[in-house]
């Protein structure tokens, strides 16, 4: 059975931590992002812009060039903050380019390979937004698409012996956090406070929640969405 796992947006943050996490317990990792990894030697890295359909398909054949893969983290992902009336058109095709469509385009190459082999994992990277976050109309709209498909998936797959599930991380210290909240702004204080545990997350709380979807055990868990978030989800995760 191949040990390979692709992951995105690799690089930095959530993706780096589970590239680590999965490297660690004895997966090959095939990492694609836009920026170059701050770990290089967590495993074969590629370039590419996955907003661009085109260079996904040059990276899919890459990565499937004498690769058997059944295994896929689609972590990459852009966030946009603003109110409903100031949404706008190029945001919204910017973002589901990379937060949907690549996920679609990344697992629609590598679903045949795993029918073939009768096995395969598939996580998703959605978020809590995808319950709804103020300012985040396009963001959370992204995300509840990523819900869409991991159970969409779930279903249409599971007979193939084809997992598909999801992980929502919750106020996580990410590069994305900093950027919407500030970090030690009044905004950062304020949410922390809010959050049940009374911590943000790290990158390696999500990693964690990937390697129990990823063991080979994980076969009777598939269409579900795990909240890693603190227990801000509570009150909140019936709404899917």
């Amino acid at each position: 059975m191949s040990k390979y796992v692709l992951v995105t947006g690799a690089s930095r943050n959530i993706g780096k931590a589970i590239s680590s996490r999965l490297k660690n317990d004895g997966y090959d990792i095939l990492m694609l992002d836009i920026v170059d990894p701050e770990d290089s030697s967590l495993g074969e890295f590629r370039k590419v812009d996955l907003s661009n359909s085109a260079a996904v398909s040059q990276a899919m054949a890459w990565a499937l060039d004498g690769r058997e893969i059944t295994r896929v983290v689609n972590c990459a992902g852009l966030v946009a903050t603003h109110n409903v009336e100031d949404a706008d058109a190029a945001t919204f095709d910017k973002l589901m380019s990379v937060n949907v469509r690549s996920y679609i385009e990344i697992t629609s190459a590598l679903v045949p390979g795993m029918k073939a082999a009768g096995f395969g994992r598939i996580i998703n990277i959605a978020s809590r937004s995808a319950l709804g976050a103020a300012t985040q109309t396009v963001y959370s709209a992204t995300k509840a698409a990523v819900v869409g498909i991991t159970k969409t998936w779930a279903e249409e797959l599971g007979s193939y012996g084809i997992t598909s599930n999801a992980i929502g991380p919750g106020p996580i210290e990410t590069d994305m956090l900093k950027e919407v909240y500030g970090e030690g702004s009044p905004a950062w204080e304020a949410y922390r406070q809010r959050i049940p545990v009374q911590r943000f997350g790290t990158p390696d709380d999500i990693a964690n929640g990937v390697a129990f979807l990823m063991d080979d055990r994980s076969s009777f868990v598939t269409g579900q969405v795990l909240f890693i978030c603190g227990g801000v989800t509570i009150g909140r995760a019936n709404a899917t």
